[in-house]
């Protein structure tokens, strides 16, 4: 199985944090970029005008990527001179992702291996910025640029955190495992199965896990074993389909859309079906989407629904878990789903999320949970306030054989 490189989709990039003049195009001067003489050692030397580039902006707040196909050209202003240095310019045109870019903002510029650009604007103190930040290994950018050279083809190998990032960007990263197709055709035919019997069969096909001694490594195991299949079976799907084309843009955009979606919704259902199967095999109760307070459905309440509605029973032995793949603002969804419950528990697999929203879940009273293997995504600061898998179900076993007890009394 390949698990790919991050230089298989960047060779080099360059970052800095947008200025006044950057961003406000009333005051840049033909919409340039400031400061790009360190760019030379990325650019080069040469003219090279309407460089084919994709523009795109993130924001926590936008459900969606901004995204347009444009250009940008660098040429060196003095290049007739002879008698002066050279002083180059990098210019671009006026883009849907240029108009929502503000001062403080991140601007990351990638070379692509096919030689063209991507300009990456990230709102300024963003999860998504600094989850780019960790996803290239460089430092909190400056008003003026810094350039990562070659990135090596036998670094920063992906891994889940790292492939989350590149598909935000619109980057369709390679995970395919050719070696259980004809297994997957012979058991599910040409349609894809429901969430839960796809992950019983990506159970399946690791075997054993070490649920009890790594709850946190089990986890991740699963959950990418999972991604893996679903992508190697909904290429082979999809693919005949790709093949034949479509007669509209309108047709391939609506066609596009519905695989982004199926995508998502099988992550988080995966998800929680894998977290469901981990609680039953550790011996935890558990009931997953009960019912409480206005209709609501939280994601897991410990150790029951029937407990939950029991006014003698305990609330300090009640847990809530809310289950999000990614978080983005939907992380706000869960502090009303058990009235009950005041502490609250939020299981993401998102990587680095921004210390201002770390610090409002804490006023919020939710409690993140990552596998321990993202907690390094996040920064010193953050991580002490973090629990793993582990931790969780530390707590969880506790709650339960204290209420076991006293039930018993």
């Amino acid at each position: 199985m390949r698990s790919g490189h991050l230089s298989d989709y960047f060779r080099q990039i360059a970052w800095k944090r947008l200025t006044a003049v950057d961003a406000d195009q009333h005051r840049s001067h033909q919409h340039e970029f400031g400061g790009v003489g360190a760019l030379r050692t990325m650019l080069g030397e040469e003219d090279r005008r309407n460089i084919p580039t994709t523009f795109i902006y993130l924001a926590d707040d936008d459900p969606e990527p901004l995204r347009e196909q444009a250009w940008l050209s660098w040429y060196d202003t003095r290049r007739k001179q002879s008698h002066r240095g050279p002083e180059y310019r990098l210019y671009f045109p006026d883009t849907v992702v240029s108009d929502n870019a503000t001062e403080g903002d991140l601007l990351i510029i990638g070379v692509r291996p096919d030689d063209s650009l991507m300009a990456i604007i990230a709102e300024g103190g963003s999860t998504i910025a600094g989850q780019l930040l960790w996803l290239f290994g460089v430092d909190h950018a400056h008003p003026g640029y810094s350039v990562k050279g070659e990135i090596e083809t036998n670094q920063l190998s992906l891994e889940f955190a790292s492939r989350f990032i590149l598909e935000e960007l619109g980057v369709d990263v390679e995970s395919a495992d050719d070696d259980y197709l004809d297994q997957m055709n012979q058991r599910f035919g040409t349609s894809f199965p429901g969430t839960r019997e796809f992950s019983n069969y990506a159970r399946e096909t690791l075997g054993d896990l070490d649920v009890k001694g790594d709850p946190d490594g089990a986890l991740m195991a699963l959950v990418e074993r999972e991604e893996v299949l679903f992508r190697t079976f909904e290429r082979h799907l999809i693919g005949d389909q790709l093949q034949e084309g479509f007669d509209e843009v309108d047709d391939f955009v609506r066609f596009s859309l519905s695989v982004q979606n199926r995508r998502k919704k099988r992550m988080g259902a995966a998800l929680e079906n894998h977290l469901e199967h981990m609680f039953q095999k550790l011996g935890i109760r558990a009931d997953r989407n009960p019912v409480t307070e206005g209709k609501s459905k939280p994601d897991f309440i410990f150790p029951g629904i029937t407990e939950y509605r029991d006014p003698a029973f305990e609330t300090q032995r009640l847990t809530m878990l809310g289950v999000k793949s990614t978080c983005k603002d939907r992380w706000r969804q869960v502090l009303s789903e058990a009235d009950r419950i005041p502490d609250k528990h939020l299981l993401t697999l998102e990587p680095s999320i921004s210390l201002a929203q770390t610090d409002e879940m804490r006023r919020q009273r939710l409690q993140l949970v990552l596998p321990s293997r993202l907690h390094g995504t996040y920064a010193q600061s953050q991580q002490s306030s973090l629990l793993s898998i582990s931790m969780l179900v530390e707590i969880l076993h506790d709650r339960d054989s204290i209420a076991r007890s006293s039930s018993i009394e």
